[in-house]
């Protein structure tokens, strides 16, 4: 998809400003304006999508390669990790006026995961720009990953040395690893993830088995040879 509808959008957002600033372990930190990044080459992706909370769905996405946006700002050999951070206004985003989380809401990722190439930054999907329900303007998409680590409403993106600690990680670490890899092996404390249910076949549908990594093992397994993915979950 070329720029289309979502380079169009970049006027409405001129009223409502919005920009991603990124920094840490780069050589050209910057700040870009949402609207510069919707005047990038988009093309459309469609994904498998995997909540911890086993359920699944496929989502048509449009955006651009998350690797090939990060190359733009040059990360030195000293960036292990990248560090994600969403909007914090409780006036745009009024959820985040209850204190359930430790609002602004952050993810990471290591830097080979960021880099590769199924890891998507989203601008859209189903062919439209992003509701805000969805993580309008920009959000991440890891199909690999359960969907927690997708975060929404990016405004900052850090390259760093050491491991950054993600939301729920920090709120539940026994609950919610760093890594979050669809694993049908490693169950939740409180439920199984040997299975899941399909959203639009009703309550009463057959569920369907998960596959390791979300199906995209062929693609992925290799990011994490030799590693214990029980511990490393």
């Amino acid at each position: 998809m070329g720029k289309g509808r979502l380079a169009e959008n970049a006027d409405a957002l001129k009223t409502r400003p919005w920009s991603i600033e990124v920094s840490g372990e780069c050589a050209r930190p910057g700040v870009m304006d949402i609207e510069d990044v919707l005047k990038l080459e988009q093309e459309e992706r469609i994904y498998r999508f995997r909540c911890v909370e086993a359920w699944a769905m496929v989502v048509p996405w449009v955006g651009l390669p998350l690797g090939k946006f990060l190359k733009r700002f040059e990360p030195t050999s000293k960036a292990k990790y990248v560090e994600f951070k969403t909007l914090y206004d409780p006036e745009r985003l009024p959820g985040q006026a209850r204190k359930v989380l430790d609002w602004p809401y952050r993810e990471g990722l290591r830097i080979d995961e960021a880099m590769h190439p199924l890891a998507f930054l989203a601008t859209g999907l189903y062919g439209e720009v992003l509701p805000g329900q969805n993580g309008a303007p920009l959000r991440l998409v890891i199909p690999w990953k359960y969907g927690f680590k997708s975060i929404k409403s990016i405004v900052s993106i850090r390259f760093t040395k050491n491991q950054p600690r993600n939301t729920w990680n920090r709120i539940a670490g026994d609950e919610y690893g760093f890594y979050a890899n669809v694993n049908p092996k490693v169950s939740h404390p409180r439920w199984s993830q040997k299975r899941h249910r399909v959203l639009g076949r009703g309550i009463f549908g057959s569920k369907e088995d998960t596959l390791m990594f979300n199906g995209y093992a062929d693609e992925v397994a290799s990011l994490y040879k030799g590693m214990d993915l029980r511990k490393n979950f």
